[in-house]
């Protein structure tokens, strides 16, 4: 590999953690490299590296600040670590913790529904919160239990920890209708009041309270071309089926920026327009009707207004849920179809179609929604037609590769500095070229080191349509993980369509390349999202482990890994046609 001799024979240097480095986690690995006739110790101790001298060595951190000295013959380089405390801070005197109140935004609810609050103040006090004309108590809680963070699944310590903490204080309340017959009566701001030994101070709440009034619910229009729903109200909560734009729903509750839709899912208010005069969404659906277009079926669903959808996908199964919708459903025609063998629906609820696509096969091919003006647009992908021959098997077959990363965006490094954006550009391109020998037609999304949004690179996928899509990484750790000791090959994916072809490419490189597994995961990652094709995000190894990154910069490894992935898309595509 070209790149790599301008990264070799460094001296001492540490790749990570930077200097002046903080962190919650309880331990840290020191990422670098020193030639090999030396010794390297780190705080006084000698540390074990690799063949070519790389090193990544995991430290405990106290709370606080932590520094490492590494030493190498007369070289020296320190590393300042500040691990951040995850318990609360609780205040001595007679006062709340700082930004410790809850809501901390202006909050709406329907009446009726519980609104709660939170503080953080001395042990042993009196709190409480007064709105509207009641008092509610804020009780002590024994416990603090924090949930380990999504990335505790990549470094298998998944595991909520508990700790006995006083000062958190918390409670919860409903309130009727207030006001006038209007959406939002009248905003109300709490009053927090603490008192210990007879003394007492108040704080009012950072954010306000409101009363939907359920006769009059504002209506949101999605403006987003595929509006971001939630499970909850920020980007903490797991992601639903991406609302078409011009979906309607009206809006059940706020907290902040954010708006539950009467369907139950939550949407960022950029993503959205308050449309005024109308009344609350509901719609009834009668035919539905199938039509061909080049390579998919396209399903047709009329509708008084577009409604929130979902979809699930299962074994030889997709299925479109309607809400706010009401079935006088007597005719569908589905002539025999490529992809489908029967549609089943039914009224699973008050307000709620459920569609069922049965299908011919296992493996499917991606989907797209959309509204064409009210009417529902369910476009199913069929198989790629084949056009295999003997010495070109993929003929035919559109893939599209991503390198990962580029331009000012460097990914992971290794330990002497070399950044994962070269690499993943270096074996694309090989991958590729094993591809094209195979017939296959290939995108990149990338071919120089350019920087490419994660927009951009999906936007790419949903254009071009390929009948596979793969984004190839090197992969990393978070603080937490186990730098030194973890390696292998890893597949990421999303949408059920991607399973078979995740599972099978990581099995397939790891048996034929007798590579470490570092496993499947099912991830929301940005370049597994696409619904339009089976897409999924390969980690072929890791970056900051010593031995593994030798393997990675190896040409002959990189041609052999390359090879691998293109015989496994190869044998893939044998398996489910």
């Amino acid at each position: 590999m070209a790149s790599a001799p301008a990264w070799a024979n460094q001296s001492l240097s540490v790749v990570y953690p930077p200097n002046e480095h903080q962190t919650t986690s309880d331990r840290i690995f020191l990422i670098g490299t020193a030639p090999l006739d030396g010794e390297v110790s780190i705080n006084g101790k000698a540390i074990a590296r690799s063949r070519a001298g790389h090193f990544a060595p995991s430290f405990p951190l106290q709370v606080g600040d932590n520094v490492f000295t590494l030493r190498y013959q007369n070289q020296q380089v320190q590393v300042k670590v500040t691990r951040l405390s995850t318990t609360p801070e609780i205040p001595a005197g007679l006062a709340f913790a700082k930004d410790s109140l809850t809501p901390a935004v202006d909050v709406a609810r329907l009446p009726g529904e519980l609104i709660c609050f939170g503080a953080i103040a001395p042990p042993n006090a009196t709190v409480t919160v007064q709105i509207a004309n009641q008092k509610v108590p804020l009780l002590p809680q024994p416990q603090f239990l924090q949930l380990p963070p999504n990335s505790a699944a990549l470094t298998q310590q998944n595991q909520p920890t508990v700790s006995s903490v006083t000062g958190q204080y918390q409670g919860c309340t409903t309130l009727p209708a207030l006001g006038t017959n209007t959406a939002i009566a009248h905003s109300i701001q709490p009053q927090f009041q603490l008192t210990i030994n007879g003394k007492t101070t108040t704080q009012l709440s950072p954010g306000k309270i409101s009363i939907l009034s359920p006769a009059q619910l504002e209506v949101a229009e999605v403006v987003a071309d595929a509006g971001i729903a939630r499970t909850g109200p920020s980007t903490d909560y797991s992601r639903l089926t991406p609302l078409p734009k011009g979906t309607r729903a009206s809006i059940t509750a706020k907290e902040g920026e954010w708006l539950r839709l009467d369907y139950g899912g939550w949407i960022n208010a950029k993503e959205t327009r308050i449309i005024s005069g109308v009344v609350p969404p509901r719609s009834l659906i009668r035919s539905a009707i199938a039509r061909q277009v080049a390579g998919a079926t396209e399903m047709i669903f009329p509708l008084q207004v577009p409604v929130p959808v979902s979809v699930q996908q299962g074994d030889r199964t997709l299925t479109l849920t309607l809400y706010n919708t009401t079935a006088q459903t007597d005719v569908i025609r589905l002539d025999d179809n490529p992809l489908i063998s029967r549609l089943d629906w039914q009224q699973i609820a008050p307000e709620q179609v459920q569609y069922t696509f049965n299908l011919k096969s296992a493996q499917q091919w991606g989907y797209k929604l959309r509204y064409d003006n009210t009417s529902l647009v369910l476009t199913l992908r069929h198989p790629p037609a084949s056009q295999a021959k003997q010495n070109v098997p993929l003929a035919g077959i559109k893939i599209l590769l991503d390198p990962g990363h580029g331009g000012a965006e460097l990914g992971a490094r290794g330990p002497n500095g070399y950044p994962e954006k070269e690499i993943n550009l270096v074996i694309s391109k090989l991958v590729r070229d094993q591809l094209v020998a195979r017939g296959a037609t290939v995108y990149m999304t990338r071919e120089e080191d350019t920087e490419l949004s994660l927009g951009d690179r999906v936007a790419m996928i949903d254009k071009l349509e390929p009948a596979i899509a793969l984004s190839l990484h090197y992969n990393a750790l978070p603080d937490s993980g186990d730098a030194m000791n973890t390696q292998g090959f890893g597949a990421f994916w999303y949408h059920p369509q991607a399973h078979n072809l995740a599972v099978f490419l990581h099995n397939y490189v790891v048996n034929k390349l007798r590579r470490p597994a570092y496993g499947v995961y099912w991830n929301n990652l940005a370049l597994t999202r696409p619904a339009s094709a089976p897409s999924v995000l390969l980690e072929l190894g890791f970056m900051i482990n010593p031995t593994e990154f030798e393997w990675i910069v190896d040409p002959q490894a990189q041609r052999n890994l390359a090879a691998a992935i293109a015989e496994g898309i190869t044998e893939w595509f044998r398996e489910v046609r």
